[in-house]
């Protein structure tokens, strides 16, 4: 993904609409969580095979939403100067210490067991 290309897009649709003044770090929050409670409500009240077997119109909306959610989330990244893939990077070697494969005997750690 181009976000320089992405970023420009985003700022320049912004810019024409004169959005800018309502594009605070507090707003785009605000306005990223109601999309992503729009992605919750897509799966709302389905269970675990329906929710993996979605119709073609389901996917179109999860994408759609999902896209709003990376919108807001890119300019709240722009509002702060956040390098979002150098974030997500730094973010991942955080997660590998906290989360290693092997416990400190060698033995494979399964996350996905029930204690």
């Amino acid at each position: 993904m181009d976000m320089k290309n992405i970023e420009s897009i985003i700022s320049k649709f912004s810019k024409d609409r004169d959005w800018d003044k309502f594009h605070n770090p507090k707003n785009l929050v605000m306005a990223m969580s109601v999309e992503a409670s729009e992605l919750v409500e897509i799966f709302q009240w389905l269970d675990f095979e329906q929710a993996q077997n979605l119709s073609e119109e389901k996917k179109e909306h999860v994408k759609q939403e999902i896209a709003d959610i990376v919108v807001y989330l890119t300019r709240i990244c722009m509002t702060y100067n956040i390098d979002l893939e150098k974030a997500i990077l730094e973010k991942m070697k955080m997660n590998e210490k906290k989360y290693p494969l092997f416990d400190e005997n060698g033995k494979k750690i399964n996350y996905g067991k029930k204690k």
